[in-house]
């Protein structure tokens, strides 16, 4: 007797992505301090027909949300929690900007992986 060979998770949002005939999801990763090109990217991607994820917040400009350093360190980790799920979500990666820092460059990894 053979068993249906068990779907991944990976597969199974395939799969579901497929059933809803949703379009390609693309994933928006690149330092914040090219937030307008990340910006024009969403612009140029949606109007391609794709449904865009991005960073939503630029920590680097001043916001009351994390102006407490503590809360603002925090704030940073749920974030990147939050961005590797919008890598895993995504059929594809847009990396923005002429620069590549530590976070980018993780991020990167993160999505091959």
């Amino acid at each position: 007797m053979s068993y249906p060979q068990l779907l991944t998770p990976e597969e199974r949002l395939a799969d579901a992505k497929k059933q809803l005939s949703l379009p390609r999801i693309v994933v928006i990763c690149g330092s914040t301090r090219f937030m307008t090109e990340m910006n024009e990217a969403d612009l140029r991607e949606t109007k391609a027909g794709k449904i865009v994820v991005k960073p939503g917040c630029d920590m680097k400009s001043p916001h009351e949300l994390w102006s407490d350093p503590v809360e603002a360190e925090a704030l940073k980790v749920r974030l990147d929690d939050l961005h590797r799920a919008k890598i895993r979500l995504a059929d594809e990666v847009l990396v923005v900007g002429d620069y590549i820092g530590d976070s980018t460059r993780a991020e990167i990894a993160y999505a091959r992986s």
